[in-house]
């Protein structure tokens, strides 16, 4: 699957997340990169920042915080293109999910693994 490709399916879960999420979230960029950092090679996605559970008053003139959602480990799981838009779906949802505090402990406890 092209990048351009796997970047329409990234968008394309995003237009899935409900506006009064999006419009919730604060000082933040979705990109995909084609390979996560060899130190782990099979991550599909990765939230650095600070979630907004963590801003407090002294938080400000920071970069904004980074979803990444990784191409490379993505297709290598996924048989078919319904699997990797799955996938993609349940990666962006997780990473956001991030943003707004959530650890992978809930979010497993939630059924987005």
């Amino acid at each position: 699957m092209s990048r351009e490709r796997f970047e329409e399916l990234v968008g394309e879960a995003l237009d899935e997340v409900p506006e009064e999420l999006l419009g919730l979230m604060d000082n933040v960029v979705i990109l995909v990169e084609d390979e996560p950092p060899p130190e782990d090679p099979e991550l599909l996605g990765l939230y650095e920042g600070h979630a907004l559970t963590a801003r407090g008053w002294d938080y400000g003139g920071v970069l904004p915080d980074r979803i990444l959602i990784y191409r490379g480990p993505t297709l290598r799981l996924c048989a078919d293109e319904d699997e990797v838009v799955e996938e993609v779906a349940v990666t962006v949802v997780h990473e956001i999910a991030h943003h707004f505090g959530i650890d992978d402990e809930r979010l497993h406890d939630l059924g987005w693994a």
